[in-house]
């Protein structure tokens, strides 16, 4: 089976997810800037999520790029990863409603935890299917960045529920990093002119 359907099924439910976030964000009762002020905690976790969110969304497209063929294997994982992801709405909306508390500020490192690790696993059963030699497997070679983000986020879990704002910037250097332009896939896709799969 090629990957078109599992990345338009994968789009739509980010698309919903980003939908559902937005439609938390409350008005505030009053029209002066004082008014938003209380709001700046739920803001702040909006933008968070809404990056982490970008960033999956964007290594998902590049990944299934290079996808040839999609397994049985491989549909499950990716719904493991967008189960993970659908939960990003609830715990954004608990951190910011309580003004980054401890324990809503280490559920939604758990949950950024385990959707790295869903990536992963997705990513391994791609390769896995693939082989170490395609495509997928030489970007990844041996993705710092993704075996660092986990640990990361274990260490931000434990910090935040002893200070949250450390575990908060923890999450935010995490963010920072995938933001910068990754162009692997696309340096290989490039230099061997090779046709991108699923498109």
């Amino acid at each position: 089976m090629k990957s078109g359907r599992l990345e338009a099924f994968s789009d739509g439910v980010i698309a919903i997810i980003i939908t559902i976030m937005v439609l938390e964000l409350k008005v505030p009762h009053g029209d002066t800037l004082a008014a938003l002020v209380p709001l700046v905690p739920t803001v702040v976790s909006y933008v968070l999520s809404f990056v982490y969110l970008g960033i999956y969304w964007n290594n998902h497209h590049h990944m299934f790029r290079v996808t040839e063929h999609v397994s049985g294997g491989i549909l499950w994982s990716n719904l493991h990863l967008l189960f993970w992801l659908s939960l990003v709405p609830f715990t954004t909306g608990w951190m910011g409603e309580n003004h980054f508390a401890r324990l809503p500020t280490a559920l939604y490192g758990v949950d950024l935890l385990m959707a790295a690790i869903a990536y992963m696993i997705l990513q391994r059963r791609i390769i896995a299917a693939q082989g170490e030699n395609s495509v997928l497997g030489r970007a990844v070679g041996n993705d710092i960045k993704g075996k660092l983000s986990p640990a990361l986020y274990a260490s931000a879990i434990a910090t935040s529920l002893w200070q949250p704002w450390i575990a908060l910037g923890i999450y935010t250097l995490v963010a920072a990093i995938w933001l910068v332009p990754d162009r692997r896939i696309e340096r290989l896709l490039d230099s061997a002119d090779i046709p991108a799969s699923g498109s």
